[in-house]
């Protein structure tokens, strides 16, 4: 296997990626080319930073790295990439063989266990559990969100964990992904568990990983979602955060908790804001730059009080 790396300018980064997969690359990914320098560029979204100007979108300098089956299969797509007229400032930098490897394997490596307390843990497929585990979810990464190595996943499971004794009857998790949180309230106790998400393919993995799991739920698109609940789980990010505030806080029965994560530090007292006219949240946990939001309700929201007026 032969790996092509090309240096490229911030504007020509994607077409050069997309390029080189049209040419063949049975991979092809990005990188900052001034990394671990002076001159590093960190992108918009990264935890702490703001961006510097809204068309910030890549690096400066960009490293596109192109995997081949052979020389011959990485030279002609090097040749036919720089003889584009709008090529003139991408350069190779290297043609180097790469030492063939279980992949599988080098992929299964890069994900251990993960511990959520001493007991609770996330435990992928091909590892044994930890002997001090009393509560395991087994969950392989894939394509939904959730596999437990992110802050705000964790986070949200250290939260379960830690108020369990609060047997809740009826949990939503809004926007479920992988379904990790859904089947975190589970094993912690929770009654009928409804787990929802736009994205069918999310839905799917959640039906998948709850069988796997011996743990029973519904899963759905948003529609499923109906009536209060004791427990509402939304882990997604602060745009959506805000706009779901209505809904959200109108699936709360009286006495339950809200718990958000999804968004950096430096939005947290945004959505609190944004919620303030149906629960108080503050922030109860944080990690790696992300935020915990979370708060228990009073009377259940009424008709009147949920209009899209309220999020001015």
């Amino acid at each position: 296997m032969i790996e092509l790396s090309v240096l490229s300018p911030r504007e020509h980064a994607d077409i050069v990626s997309d390029a080189l997969m049209e040419l063949d690359a049975l991979s092809a990914s990005v990188e900052d080319a001034d990394a671990d320098t002076p001159d590093e560029q960190p992108q918009f979204g990264e935890p702490g930073l703001a961006p510097a100007d809204d068309a910030l979108q890549a690096w400066q300098r960009s490293v596109v790295r192109a995997l081949f089956a052979d020389e011959e299969a990485a030279t002609h797509a090097a040749t036919l990439l720089l003889a584009q007229d709008w090529a003139a400032d991408v350069h190779v930098q290297a043609l180097q063989d790469v030492a063939e490897q279980d992949w599988v394997r080098v992929t299964q490596a890069q994900f251990e266990p993960v511990s959520i307390t001493g007991q609770f843990w996330i435990v992928p497929s091909w590892h044994e559990p930890p002997a001090q585990a009393e509560r395991v979810i087994r969950l392989d990464p894939g394509l939904a969100f959730g596999t437990g190595t992110h802050p705000t996943t964790r986070m949200c499971l250290r939260w379960i964990a830690a108020h369990a004794q609060a047997r809740w009857d009826r949990v939503l998790d809004y926007g479920c992904g992988s379904g990790i949180l859904a089947m975190g309230a589970a094993l912690h106790g929770a009654m009928a568990i409804d787990a929802v998400d736009i994205d069918p393919a999310a839905v799917q993995a959640t039906r998948h990983n709850a069988q796997a799991n011996g743990v029973a739920l519904r899963a759905g698109l948003p529609d499923l979602a109906q009536g209060h609940y004791s427990l509402v789980l939304a882990n997604i990010l602060a745009l959506p955060l805000k706009l779901l505030a209505p809904l959200l806080c109108g699936h709360l029965a009286p006495g339950a908790h809200l718990v958000l994560a999804g968004l950096l530090d430096r939005q947290a007292d945004e959505l609190i804001q944004v919620y303030a006219p149906w629960i108080e949240l503050r922030v109860t946990d944080h990690e790696d730059g992300w935020s915990l939001l979370s708060g228990g309700c009073g009377d259940p929201p009424t008709r009147a009080n949920m209009g899209p007026d309220r999020l001015a």
